[in-house]
């Protein structure tokens, strides 16, 4: 793949990135944001010290959450991209509609899910602020080591697929990826830090709502970059009008 291709892909990455971060900004404005209000009033509720705002929550919940959500867009489009140039044929034999999805689809996973599992996200008043630092450092090692798995259990696949077929290469690898996240999850330090008297229920429908716009947001890109890639290198012949006809070459 020469590099005008690849500068052609990265454009647009970056631009279904961004239309996937409005669609996920329609989800996180819809479901997200009035969880994180009960939970900023659960807080206040139940806190003895009243803190000047810097920032105002109309405007954190419409341009912050705007300008956060757009930004991250169009990055982890531009990075999934790069990404994509270099996994479209390495693979397998999917067409690039598909291999857009696919790749969408394991990074959801391994970028997301999989560290979500171990340390999910909380909202507004559940955490202690002296261990922030800790719990940041320790979600990004997970994440950092699900990726970095990932790809090793897509290599691992490879090499075993001549010996044992696409179907179980793929379950060993899947199964070899799954057993190494396990003990990482067995391993690596456990953080509860909710309230007692926190709502159990709204703790859900946040933790609930934060997946659905990852959802959203790596499901539209997969579908929206995926239609771009297929018309970038996939052409379709242009057609001639009825009535013309095709000079014969000579």
């Amino acid at each position: 793949m020469n590099s005008a291709t690849v500068r052609n892909l990265l454009v647009r990455g970056m631009l279904a990135g961004l239309a996937a971060g409005v669609l996920a900004l329609v989800a996180a404005y819809l479901l997200g944001e009035p969880n994180v209000d009960k939970a900023i009033s659960f807080e206040d509720a139940h806190s003895h010290e009243h803190e000047m705002e810097v920032v105002s929550r109309s405007l954190q919940s419409t341009a912050g959450l705007a300008t956060g959500v757009l930004v991250y867009g169009v990055a982890f489009g531009g990075i999934a991209a790069l990404a994509y140039s270099f996994a479209l044929g390495r693979v397998g034999r999917f067409s690039p509609r598909a291999t857009a999805l696919l790749l969408s689809v394991c990074a959801l996973l391994a970028v997301y899910v999989v560290p979500f599992l171990k340390y999910p996200a909380n909202p507004p008043s559940v955490g202690d602020p002296d261990t922030i630092g800790k719990r940041t450092t320790l979600y990004f090692l997970m994440m950092v080591l699900s990726v970095l798995l990932a790809v090793a259990a897509t290599i691992l696949g490879k090499r075993l697929r001549p010996s044992l077929g696409t179907w179980w290469a793929t379950v060993v690898a899947a199964a070899a990826f799954a057993v190494v996240i396990g003990l990482a999850y067995q391993f690596l330090p456990t953080i509860n830090e909710v309230p007692t008297d926190f709502p159990a229920t709204l703790l859900w429908r946040f933790r609930l709502s934060a997946l659905a716009i990852q959802l959203v947001l790596w499901g539209g890109f997969g579908l929206l970059f995926g239609e771009l890639a297929e018309r970038q290198l996939n052409p379709k012949p242009a057609t001639v009008p009825a009535g013309r006809t095709v000079p014969a070459a000579h």
